[in-house]
């Protein structure tokens, strides 16, 4: 069962791209970190913390159905290898940026906005190179999986260290962290062995090829169900992570540490659920399963929001982010599984470009309402709204046992 779980490790490629990718998601979440509690620790701002997500996230919502067709119409292994360099160099200059001036809020705030740019081509290209780096495409979910399961373990492992460097370090040494660890995922990128690559003639325009990703996502129910409900959860309930700095300053009473440790729970919960994936059973239905586990995610919130002990509150963020990393990677799973493969770079942007535009949006949101009617009432509001969601997948789900199996779901399955 333990190797059945960690089958697209037979792949060489996935292997090694697995590998660099693991630590530079930790220096990552270590860099995340600290923006949160440097920008907190500064303004003493709510609302200011929703605008520093916004500031990343924005630009990739405004750019990513370009950063789609780039990765549709060029190599995704090169359009890959340029945004991590130009990523490692973002990481660099906002070390030197908070070295030379500790409250440098408006510089991390730019910067910020700055590597929002760099995602908005790189998701693209790096979900879609993927498919690519898996031998046996019967390997995909397994291999989503297991990059969910990376991720997770990064978001337990560099919020603790950060929690941790930022106490003893320094804000800027958390950036520079960061900044080194693109040196394992650019080497990793470069030990990859892929096909020479066929450079392919373009017989539209651009703007052609944007529209012809908007009408197969329009015409594929699906897809355009999993990307909907994506968007309203990064709406109205994912922002909730943007007020751990309050729970762990106002609430709790504490210090970076215990915002270290705050993230870490939710990275705990994450990694627990995508482990959890990678372990179901072929035949189990992912609906039912999305169905599931948003309503875990809903009731995590809801036992979070007014937890007055410290400990227990890590453990209802541990239930809570299980049922929302798994909710996330299975719907990429299934876009990865049954999207056609010349629209894979498209309806992944489109993808990106609703999550970053919705969770924005949401943390600015979720900053004013936080301001005006507390950070407890809020986040219990959105566990609310979270069951709401749940009872949306749960009608999907119905009118999936209805209905005659499709091709898709199959495959998804």
């Amino acid at each position: 069962m333990k190797l059945e779980a960690m089958r697209a490790f037979r792949s060489r490629n996935f292997r090694y791209f697995f590998a660099g990718q693991s630590i530079s998601l930790v220096g990552t979440w270590m860099q995340k970190t600290a923006v949160s509690w440097v920008i907190y620790s500064q303004t003493h701002s709510k609302f200011m913390l929703g605008v520093s997500v916004f500031a990343t996230l924005f630009p990739s919502a405004i750019f990513s159905l370009l950063g789609g067709v780039v990765s549709d119409r060029y190599n995704r292994y090169r359009v890959l290898l340029l945004t991590q360099v130009l990523s490692m160099v973002q990481a660099a200059l906002l070390a030197l940026a908070v070295f030379w001036q500790p409250g440098a809020v408006w510089a991390i705030i730019v910067l910020s906005a700055v590597l929002g740019l760099i995602n908005a081509f790189d998701v693209p290209a790096r979900q879609s190179l993927v498919y690519e780096l898996v031998d046996d495409k019967k390997d995909l979910p397994n291999a989503v999986a297991l990059n969910s399961t990376m991720l997770n373990l990064s978001k337990l492992l560099g919020p603790a260290v950060a929690g941790l460097a930022l106490e003893q370090l320094g804000a800027a040494a958390c950036f520079g962290l960061n900044a080194l660890s693109f040196v394992a995922v650019i080497g990793s990128l470069l030990a990859l062995k892929l096909p020479a690559y066929i450079t392919k003639a373009h017989t539209t325009s651009i703007l052609n090829e944007l529209t012809e990703g908007f009408e197969y996502v329009k015409n594929t129910a699906n897809i355009r169900f999993i990307i909907s409900m994506l968007g309203l959860t990064s709406l109205l309930v994912l922002p909730f992570n943007n007020l751990m700095p309050v729970y762990a300053k106002d609430v709790f009473h504490g210090t970076a540490t215990t915002f270290g440790l705050l993230d870490g729970a939710i990275g705990l919960g994450g990694l627990a659920g995508a482990l959890f994936l990678a372990s179901l059973k072929p035949d189990v239905s992912l609906s039912k399963v999305i169905a599931a586990t948003t309503f875990v995610f809903g009731v995590g919130l809801l036992l979070f929001a007014y937890t007055p002990w410290y400990t227990l509150a890590l453990v209802f963020l541990v239930v809570t982010a299980f049922g929302m990393m798994a909710q996330t990677t299975i719907s990429v799973t299934l876009l990865q599984t049954t999207v056609a493969p010349a629209m894979r770079g498209r309806v992944i942007s489109l993808y990106v470009l609703v999550f970053t535009a919705m969770l924005p949006l949401g943390s600015l949101l979720v900053g004013a309402a936080s301001e005006h009617f507390g950070v407890q009432p809020t986040v219990l509001a959105e566990g609310f709204l979270c069951l709401l969601i749940a009872l949306l997948y749960l009608r999907d789900f119905r009118k999936e046992k209805t209905a005659p199996p499709t091709p898709e779901v199959a495959l998804a399955a």
